[in-house]
């Protein structure tokens, strides 16, 4: 399991990417790059990171569930999500 800071300081990138993507948008409409360098650093959305939403996993992430591929494993062969059954041919 990650670090709680390292949560954290995610979940803090992406409501400042939340807060200002709307101001974001428009500055880069009108060419305004000077004010936008203003802006803090983690508004910027490419600083976000896909990580697990129980672990916190960075790496191995399945992107349609929101989970790495440990818990997405575990949750499947125990049932927990619905519709996913283990592959034999």
């Amino acid at each position: 399991m990650a670090k709680k800071s390292i949560i954290a300081r995610e979940k803090k990138r992406e409501r400042l990417v939340a807060k200002f993507a709307d101001l974001r948008k428009q500055l880069k409409e009108e060419g305004r790059w000077e004010e936008l360098d203003t802006l803090p650093r983690n508004s910027n959305p490419i600083r976000l990171h896909n990580r697990c939403k129980l672990t916190g996993r960075p790496k191995g992430y399945i992107r349609y569930f929101g989970l790495c591929r440990v818990k997405f494993r575990e949750m499947a062969l125990d049932g927990k999500i619905p519709g996913i059954t283990k592959a034999s041919w």
